[in-house]
């Protein structure tokens, strides 16, 4: 890198104030004043160091951008992992929806069968029950039939044994009655 003294020197010697009549280095000439007064301006900028100075600044700026840039891109790292986290558990969770359905499905068809085979045999039990009523019925109505026909044989033998003892015919008379029982009970 050159440095600043050489090229004011540079810039002296190859400025068109050469070319101009009269001389170049009164304090008439503004071009002489202006060179001083700019060469005074660097030899302050270098006195304190301003350059140097400035290059800090920029490469503590350029730090702080690159500390910036390295955070963003650990936070979009960062995001990126939450993001497939979130996608993990969305599928799980949505797999997770699909077992709890379909174990309900199965579940309400088991329940729907089991209710089926429930109401099937309290149907079963029902008509068995009527139709153990029905045969304990028919069996009383048999029964109580009997016991009329038994009754009306009764009173009809005792009828016949009264008018028969009336007669005299006593022993006739019974054997007369059984038969009679006999063929009204066949």
């Amino acid at each position: 890198m050159r440095s600043p003294a050489v090229i004011a020197v540079a810039a002296l010697f190859a400025s068109p104030a050469f070319a101009a009549p009269g001389s170049f280095f009164s304090l008439g000439n503004t071009d002489f004043i202006v060179l001083i007064s700019f060469l005074v301006f660097v030899g302050v900028l270098l006195y304190f160091k301003v350059p140097a100075r400035i290059g800090a600044l920029l490469d503590s700026r350029a730090e702080g951008i690159r500390r910036d840039l390295d955070e963003a891109k650990r936070l979009r790292e960062e995001a990126q992992e939450i993001y497939a986290s979130y996608e993990r558990r969305q599928r799980e969770v949505s797999g997770q929806a699909d077992q709890i359905v379909a174990n309900a499905k199965r579940e309400a068809e088991a329940q729907a069968a089991k209710a089926k085979a429930d109401l099937k045999s309290s149907i079963e039990r029902r008509l068995k029950g009527a139709e153990d009523q029905i045969a304990s019925a028919e069996s009383d109505a048999v029964r109580a039939v009997r016991d009329r026909a038994v009754q009306a044989a009764v009173a009809a033998a005792s009828a016949l044994l009264a008018q028969q003892v009336a007669a005299g015919q006593r022993s006739a008379g019974i054997d007369d009655a059984i038969d009679d029982v006999a063929r009204r009970l066949n």
